[in-house]
């Protein structure tokens, strides 16, 4: 079993989320008491928020590239970012370690396109849904992406740093996602990313009738898939 590095704490409640599917996918291919081999480094996000709402980002990036040093020097053969909005520094991550940093964008194009879906719509942070390095991922593989206006996309990032990042699932704010994604689906959106790892803390697909894609989820199964490969 490859061991699996996790860059985590963005927040720790979706981290927990990670470690949890990671975890229960390895038993259920392996049985018995199997487990995940994986090392985990969670950052302090206080920090990392900080930096990041004052558009810091070689400073987080300073702060990530060394966690990613640690889980490599800990014997990772490979790294996941448990967050979406942090890989807007894959690259630069990628460019300081010698192992492989597994994205979720790509991971994430990939489930799409097995659904035969072309248009989504995206929720996340500000900076995952205004910012290129996400959307650029889809887009390069033939997905066109579907952002929220700009009164919505603030309550989406709001609602993920002051609650969801808490451990606060309020039923107003989920009842505010939906309203947001039917107006998604009506501007022609065949599924939606819950482009935050805390976005399923509130938001499951019983709730919606087009197809979500947890990247959460995506992401971890893609973690056990490549530790698990001969």
């Amino acid at each position: 079993m490859k061991r699996i590095g996790m860059l985590g704490g963005m927040s720790w409640e979706s981290t927990v989320e990670y470690y949890k599917i990671i975890n229960e996918e390895v038993k259920s291919r392996l049985g018995g008491l199997h487990s995940a081999n994986c090392l985990l480094h969670s950052v302090d996000f206080g920090v990392v928020e900080s930096y990041m709402r004052n558009g810091q980002w070689d400073d987080v990036a300073r702060i990530l590239i060394a966690a990613a040093k640690t889980l490599e020097n800990g014997g990772a053969d490979f790294i996941i970012t448990c967050t979406n909005t942090m890989h807007k520094l894959a690259d630069q991550i990628q460019n300081n370690i010698g192992i492989p940093l597994l994205h979720i964008a790509d991971a994430t194009a990939d489930e799409i396109k097995k659904a035969h879906i072309k248009t989504v719509g995206l929720l996340g942070t500000r900076p995952t849904m205004e910012m290129d390095f996400y959307r650029s991922k889809l887009k390069e593989q033939g997905i066109e992406v579907i952002i929220p206006d700009e009164e919505d996309r603030a309550i989406i990032h709001q609602v993920i740093f002051e609650e969801l990042c808490l451990g606060m699932i309020r039923e107003q704010s989920k009842q505010e996602y939906l309203r947001i994604m039917d107006i998604m689906i009506s501007m022609g959106a065949e599924g939606i990313i819950l482009g935050c790892t805390e976005i399923p803390l509130l938001i499951q697909q019983a709730d919606v009738k087009v197809p979500l894609f947890n990247t959460t989820h995506i992401h971890a199964i893609i973690a056990v898939e490549k530790s698990l490969e001969s």
